[in-house]
């Protein structure tokens, strides 16, 4: 069965393709469009239907849309509660209006889709599925938290024998993302997309407001939680998104340590209910790095996979292989996130050919981009399928010397972003262990933090966070073996194993998708070296 997921509600619109229950193709509508997170100004801020990216899944896939069995929309405007309190009524009842008409506008969007084909599937349902059925287990106890869905924010199960099971869910207005969302809104970022910056900035402070947090999130006895409105003034003054002061990066520890807190009550209690050795987590929550690996290290389960494309974008996914279980296709388990969108070597060079820039194909790419890195010189590498989600994983990534303090603030800088953003290490999987402890490996990606070994963070700085961490990306030699090449190389020019991997984009854009979009990023940042496929550009 070919099968079309859609998100097209909250934020970060995404479309993936499941035929015979094998995912062929995800990507989100920002790496079209360019407006990151999805998000235009009319005539709804909060909603777009991913139509590219929608139109890119089935021509990859060469599957027209009127040969779709079926389209999963993950949200259901049938379980929506505009009774709700403390929520926005207009906008409620404009996402569930646009969700009712989003059959029309797919058959729109997409000539020749049978809009009867369309089937509604529920936000976090979606959500489970997105982790829970391409997760490397079968069957798990699946967590998903986020800001909302529907009418709820929090959602527990299993899966059994393929099938869905709730045991716990949440009812708004209580939500542990929401509550996030509002601190992150209170520190001058943007809620429902500058979260990370939250947890970044949490390792600066210490919790000492969390005697007062315990009583403003609290777990219940069911397997839920209740969340109280907070006065945020109350701890530490409004913030501007730029310096900080203490009392707001403690309050920021102090949210970051009881969300942390009560997803491990969480945890257990789900793991009391159905003695699953195995977890799947996913909504955006899911993406807290930090608390994932608490979970890892005090929860009482002994495996922990978390869906790359933990947010909303993921959803998509979700909702196509929710489908794909309940037509009865086999389950094939997802293997990597590049997903996406890749150009073929002819390509590549006719678009550096029609920008008249000076280029070469090395005989050894991995040598040469290892020697310009091993010179402290910083690197874009554009190779193979885009990633789904919301890390570089080394396909779209910024690449640097880990071994010299002063790149952590040189990245930011040519990023644009606040100088407390941490950088991540990216290493390949056999060399990880003796250097990144208490976080699980192989991290394929980047969705847990690790201690740094004492020995290695002096050589290691641009890499190691103030608390002594790094959010670690293994690379296995098999998988990425250009990439992996390039890590070898490295290692045997510097004597370092780890080379810095961040986003390729820059403040404000969405990451880097099209080779229009590598030039684009290149030509106005000062990054010394553009390695395109097989090619490569020098400033």
């Amino acid at each position: 069965m070919r099968i079309l997921g859609i998100n097209a509600v909250f934020h970060d619109p995404a479309a993936a393709l499941v035929v015979d229950g094998e995912i062929v193709a995800a990507a989100e509508e920002e790496r079209f469009s360019r407006r990151k997170h999805g998000k235009r100004p009319v005539p709804f801020s909060a909603w777009e239907l991913p139509e590219r990216s929608a139109a890119w899944c089935l021509e990859r896939a060469g599957i027209r849309p009127d040969q779709l069995d079926a389209v999963g929309y993950s949200y259901d405007p049938g379980l929506v509660d505009h009774t709700l309190g403390g929520l926005d009524a207009g906008s409620e009842h404009t996402r569930t209006d646009y969700a009712r008409r989003a059959p029309a506008f797919l058959k729109a969007a997409l000539p020749g889709l049978d809009p009867a084909k369309v089937r509604f599937v529920r936000h976090h349902v979606a959500h489970g599925a997105s982790a829970a059925l391409a997760a490397p287990f079968d069957d798990p106890a699946v967590l998903v938290a986020d800001g909302r869905g529907e009418s709820t924010s929090y959602l527990a199960g299993e899966y059994r024998d393929g099938k869905f099971v709730e045991l716990a869910s949440q009812r708004l207005p209580h939500s542990l993302g929401l509550l996030y969302e509002d601190l992150t809104e209170h520190l001058g970022f943007a809620r429902s997309s500058d979260e990370y910056k939250v947890m970044a900035l949490a390792s600066y402070g210490k919790p000492r407001f969390l005697r007062e947090f315990a009583e403003l999130a609290r777990v219940t006895p069911d397997g839920g939680f209740h969340t109280e409105p907070v006065d945020w003034d109350s701890f530490a003054p409004a913030g501007s998104g730029g310096e900080f002061d203490s009392a707001q990066a403690d309050l920021a520890a102090s949210v970051q340590r009881r969300l942390e807190d009560v997803l491990l009550e969480l945890a257990h209690w789900l793991h009391r209910e159905t003695g699953n050795p195995n977890l799947a987590m996913a909504g955006g929550i899911a993406l807290n790095c930090v608390a994932n690996t608490r979970l890892h290290a005090e929860g009482p389960f002994d495996r922990i996979w978390v869906q790359p494309a933990a947010g909303d974008a993921g959803t998509a996914l979700g909702a196509a292989l929710q489908l794909a279980a309940e037509f009865g296709e086999p389950r094939t388990r997802m293997t990597g996130a590049d997903l996406g969108r890749e150009w073929t070597d002819d390509e590549l060079e006719n678009v550096l050919r029609t920008a008249k820039l000076q280029y070469s194909r090395p005989d050894d790419l991995a040598a040469t981009v290892a020697g310009a890195l091993a010179d402290d010189r910083i690197v874009a590498w554009f190779s193979g399928r885009a990633e789904f989600g919301p890390r570089a994983l080394g396909y779209r990534s910024l690449l640097a010397h880990p071994g010299h303090a002063a790149n952590l603030e040189r990245l930011n800088d040519v990023k644009g972003r606040e100088q407390f953003r941490p950088v991540a290490p990216i290493v390949l999987a056999d060399r990880a262990a003796p250097i990144f402890g208490r976080g699980p490996l192989p991290s394929p990606y980047m969705l847990f933090v690790h201690d740094v070994a004492p020995a290695w963070r002096d050589r290691l700085p641009a890499v190691t966070h103030v608390d002594g961490t790094a959010r670690v990306q293994t690379v296995a030699r098999e998988e990425n073996p250009v990439l992996a090449q390039m890590l070898a190389g490295f290692e045997a020019r510097t004597g370092l194993p780890v080379v810095v991997n961040t986003s390729l984009n820059t403040a404000g854009r969405p990451m880097v998708d099209s080779p229009r979009d590598a030039l684009e990023c290149f030509g106005s940042a000062p990054i010394d070296l553009l390695a395109i496929g097989p090619f490569v550009v020098w400033r």
